[in-house]
């Protein structure tokens, strides 16, 4: 999938495949606090305004308290760098998502009750 950087910002977006979008609204959590919306050339979900699950390119990321950020690494996750050495600190990819739809729903559901904790975004 071709990478798009945009003029000035340093930011790389790669557009995901309409497969991983489906795949990605499946896994969101069905909870009327939950909207998703376009972000990062994809779509991610929120709540309280709160990015709390992202694609990035074909790639599924988490918004995770810092136990769950330890757990997800330690199995193979990896930390969500739109822009190159200045890695999203909260964020880390599940990988192979689409085939571990169990695993990814429960980090779903572990991403929005942290979402939730943090409360209201400050705007």
């Amino acid at each position: 999938m071709p990478e798009q950087r945009h003029e000035g910002s340093g930011v790389t977006h790669a557009k995901s495949s309409r497969d991983a979008q489906d795949a990605f609204r499946a896994v969101v959590p069905d909870d009327a606090r939950v909207n998703v919306r376009p972000m990062f050339g994809s779509v991610a979900a929120f709540a309280n305004d709160q990015m709390f699950m992202c694609l990035f390119a074909d790639e599924l990321y988490f918004r995770l308290g810092e136990d769950d950020r330890a757990g997800l690494k330690a199995a193979g996750g990896q930390a969500l760098e739109p822009m190159p050495g200045r890695p999203m600190r909260e964020y880390v990819g599940l990988t192979e998502w689409r085939s571990r739809t169990v695993p990814a729903r429960d980090w779903a559901e572990r991403a929005l009750a942290y979402a939730i904790r943090l409360g209201p975004k400050k705007t």
